[in-house]
């Protein structure tokens, strides 16, 4: 069994709600009154939310240290450990990622006990970052001395904030990204958080890749367009939709939350 279908093995099309992270100690917007408890208390309270809502999975992201950084320090991977580690689900699976530094990553995922992580492996990348040059040969290479063999990697093909160097369209990217890269699984996501990818995309990419490997929705998931999304996705993640308003870095609307379920469970 691979192993997405280890971690979901009940689940035709797992709905995974974003559990985003305040910005983190030594970013520019970090609320130092507040602290790191701080952030545990309010993820807590957005975890709950989610997890109430229904959704399947959760993945924990730092989403709030705007600008995003590639190479992370210390302190990111052992805050945000904590945090999902005190946050996480105890009955059902959660996952962890790091924007934009997928070693990092690595470690919150091994240090929190993650099912699975989300990152950029593949590709050589211009971005709001600077120029990004993702290693996923490391990776996996650490993944297996860290004895995580069972951690499944969510590789995102379309990164936001960037755009591709190559001439390699998503479906080619998805394809030797299975391949040479053993993702576990392929993301699709629009040009920034919260907005959706063209739906071809999405369908191109699914035809692209073994049945065996899922393809899932990784930004723009909304309830009023979900259904023609999962015509052609394995799952999706959600984040920007669930808050009061659509707003990213806005707390979690349990209203929003029931709307999206409603819609995607029927879909």
């Amino acid at each position: 069994m691979s192993r997405f279908r280890t971690i979901f093995p009940e689940v035709a099309k797992p709905l995974i709600a974003m559990a985003h992270v305040p910005p983190l100690p030594g970013t520019p917007l970090y609320d130092a009154a507040a602290g790191v408890q701080g952030l545990i208390d309010h993820v807590k309270r957005d975890t709950e939310k989610l997890l109430e809502g229904g959704f399947d999975a959760i993945l924990f992201c730092n989403e709030g240290d705007r600008p995003y950084q590639l190479h992370a320090g210390l302190e990111a991977s052992a805050v945000m450990a904590r945090v999902a580690a005190e946050c996480r689900p105890t009955d059902r699976p959660f996952g962890v990622d790091f924007l934009w530094d997928a070693q990092c990553a690595l470690a919150i995922a091994v240090g929190s006990g993650a099912f699975f992580m989300r990152e950029v492996i593949t590709g050589s990348w211009e971005s709001d970052m600077g120029p990004w040059n993702p290693d996923a040969a490391t990776l996996l290479r650490n993944r297996h001395n860290f004895g995580r063999d069972d951690l499944a990697i969510f590789a995102n093909i379309t990164p936001e904030f960037a755009s591709s160097i190559g001439q390699r369209t998503p479906a080619q990217m998805a394809r030797s990204t299975v391949v040479s890269s053993l993702a576990d699984v392929i993301l699709v996501s629009g040009p920034m958080a919260g907005s959706e990818p063209d739906v071809r995309t999405v369908a191109d990419v699914r035809e692209a890749v073994d049945e065996s490997v899922p393809v899932l929705l990784n930004t723009g998931a909304k309830a009023a367009t979900i259904e023609e999304y999962l015509k052609y996705a394995d799952g999706c993640i959600v984040g920007s939709d669930l808050k009061r308003d659509g707003y990213t870095w806005n707390e979690v609307d349990p209203e929003r939350v029931k709307r999206f379920i409603d819609a995607a469970r029927s879909a």
